[in-house]
C-alpha cells in the first residue's frame, strides 16, 4: 500500500440530521476562472462509504491513479452508511467538504441546489461522460446542470427462488409476459403447496423504489421535474392495496411477521433463509442474494402488468454517484479523479459490481469474464430492461431525502389497520410535500 495514500476512519458524532445542517449553511465557490491541472503537488480528499471489501478496493484504485498522476496525492476518508452523512453534511457546513465524494441520490439534489457541489460542466476539459447513455447520466442532474456521474444503474426486478417452486412442484408461468393475476396465483399455490412452511412472496410497500417503478406502471411519476410531489393519490393507494391483497390471499406474510422482517440485513431476510419464494429487489443486488442463499438457485424477472400497464414503466437507478466539493481548491484533480473512476477498465475490472451494474459498457465488458452466473444474469437483466425503459424521473428533491422512512411509518399504518390505504396515501403526499415546501 502506498504511503500517499492516507487512511482516516472519523467517528460520525453528529447528532444533527443532515438534510438541517445543510439547509443553515451557506456555500461559495471555492474556485474562479477557468480550473487549470497544477505544476506543482496537489493534495485532494476523496470520500466514500461501505464495508470493508469496498475500501480495500477503492484503495487499490487510488493506488492505479496516483501511479496515473504522480504530482496528484489522494487522501482517503470513509465511514458507514449513517456515519457517513453526518460527518459530510458538517464539512459541507464548514466548507470543508471532501473533494470528491461518493454520492446517492437521496442526497444529491440536496446538495447540488444548496451551492454544495461543483457544477461538473465547468470541468468538462478533464471529464469525459460521453460513454455514459443519457438514461444512465441524466440521473445525475438537478436543475437541469450535471453535479454528479452515476457509477452504474440498476432495474427493479423480482428475485425467485426456483429451488423452491421445484421442491413444492408449483409451476411459474411465462415471467416475460406474466399479469399481476398470475403472479398472485402462484404466490398462493405456493404458499398452500408448502403448507403455509413458505409464503409465494414478500410484498413491496415500504421503498421509493418500488414505488416509482409502480407509480410509472400507472402512467405517474413520485416527483415532477420542478421538485414537487407528483404522485397520484390513488396509484399510492392502489400500491398498498396490492400489497394488502396478497397478504389476505395468503401470498404474502401477515403484517406481524413483515414488520419482523423489516430493516433485516439480506442474508436474514426471508428469500435468502427460504422463508419466501419471491421479493421485489434492486437487481443489482441479485448476485449478494445468491451468494448469500448457496444453497438455492435464483432468476430475476420483470415485473408483471396488466393490459393498462404504461409501458417503458422501468428505469435505471443510479446505484450511487461521484460528485465535487464546490468549495475544491483543485477542481481539475477532482474531475481528474472522477474521470478516472469512470473510464479507466482497470478501475472497472477492480470495482466489478460491487457499485452496482457499470454504465460505463467498457467496464462491463471488462467484468464480464469474471462474473459468477448470478452477475452475469444481473448484468444481462438490467441491460435488457435498459432497451424497453422510458425518460429517468426525475431524482429525490430536497427536503424529501427521509422519504424511506415516512414512507415505512405510513406502510405500517396500512398493514396494521390503523389506516386505510386511501387516507394513508393523502397523509404521506401532504407530509413529504409539506417537507419540500419547507426545505424551498
Amino acid at each position: 500500500m502506498t504511503t500517499r495514500v492516507r487512511r482516516r476512519v472519523r467517528a460520525a458524532g453528529a447528532a444533527v440530521g443532515a438534510g438541517l445542517l445543510l439547509a443553515s449553511c451557506g456555500i461559495g465557490e471555492g474556485f474562479v476562472g477557468t480550473p487549470e491541472l497544477s505544476d506543482g503537488e496537489v493534495t485532494i480528499t476523496f470520500n466514500w462509504w461501505g464495508a470493508d471489501a469496498r475500501t480495500q478496493l477503492t484503495l487499490q484504485a487510488i493506488e492505479l491513479f496516483e501511479e496515473e498522476y504522480p504530482n496528484i496525492t489522494v487522501d482517503a476518508q470513509y465511514a458507514d452508511w449513517n456515519g457517513y452523512w453526518d460527518r459530510l453534511a458538517i464539512t459541507a457546513a464548514a466548507g470543508e467538504m471532501p473533494d470528491v465524494s461518493q454520492f446517492d441520490q437521496l442526497y444529491l439534489a440536496s446538495y447540488a441546489e444548496r451551492g454544495a457541489l461543483l457544477e461538473l460542466s465547468r470541468v468538462s476539459e478533464f471529464l469525459d461522460t460521453s460513454a455514459l447513455g443519457a438514461e444512465i447520466l441524466d440521473s445525475g442532474r438537478a436543475d437541469g446542470s450535471l453535479y454528479a456521474v452515476p457509477t452504474g444503474g440498476t432495474a427493479n426486478g423480482i428475485i425467485i427462488n426456483t429451488t423452491l417452486f421445484d421442491e413444492y412442484g408449483v409451476a411459474l408461468p411465462d415471467t416475460e409476459s406474466w399479469t399481476w393475476e398470475e403472479f398472485q396465483r402462484v404466490s398462493v399455490e405456493l404458499t398452500e403447496a408448502s403448507g403455509g412452511e413458505v409464503h409465494g412472496v414478500t410484498p413491496f410497500g415500504a421503498d421509493s423504489f418500488s414505488l416509482t417503478v409502480w407509480a410509472r406502471q400507472h402512467g405517474g411519476e413520485l416527483f415532477d421535474a420542478s421538485g414537487d410531489v407528483a404522485l397520484d393519490p390513488e396509484i399510492l393507494a392502489g400500491y398498498w392495496q396490492r400489497e394488502l391483497d396478497l397478504i389476505e390471499s395468503g401470498a404474502a406474510p401477515s403484517a406481524g411477521q413483515l414488520s419482523e422482517m423489516h430493516g433485516l440485513p439480506l442474508d436474514q431476510s426471508s428469500v435468502v433463509t427460504g422463508r419466501a419464494a419471491m421479493a421485489f429487489i434492486p437487481a443489482g443486488q441479485f448476485s449478494a442474494y445468491q451468494s448469500a442463499g448457496p444453497d438455492f438457485d435464483y432468476a430475476i424477472a420483470d415485473w408483471p402488468t396488466d393490459a393498462d400497464t404504461s409501458p417503458g414503466f422501468q428505469y435505471l437507478k443510479p446505484t450511487m454517484y461521484w460528485a465535487a466539493s464546490s468549495t475544491t481548491q483543485h477542481p481539475a484533480e477532482a474531475a481528474l479523479l472522477i474521470d478516472f473512476l469512470t473510464n479507466d477498465t482497470r478501475v472497472g475490472r477492480l470495482f466489478g459490481v460491487d457499485r452496482g451494474e457499470p454504465g460505463n459498457p467498457a467496464f462491463q465488458e471488462a467484468i464480464a469474464p469474471d462474473l459468477d452466473e448470478s452477475g452475469q444474469e444481473a448484468l444481462a437483466f438490467t441491460n435488457l430492461i435498459a432497451e424497453e425503459i422510458d425518460d429517468t424521473p426525475p431524482i429525490t428533491p430536497p427536503g424529501a431525502s427521509d422519504i424511506e422512512n415516512l414512507l415505512n411509518r405510513y406502510n405500517q399504518q396500512v398493514l396494521f389497520g390503523e389506516s386505510s390505504p386511501d387516507d394513508a396515501a393523502r397523509g404521506f403526499i401532504n407530509e413529504l410535500g409539506d417537507s419540500i415546501r419547507a426545505a424551498s
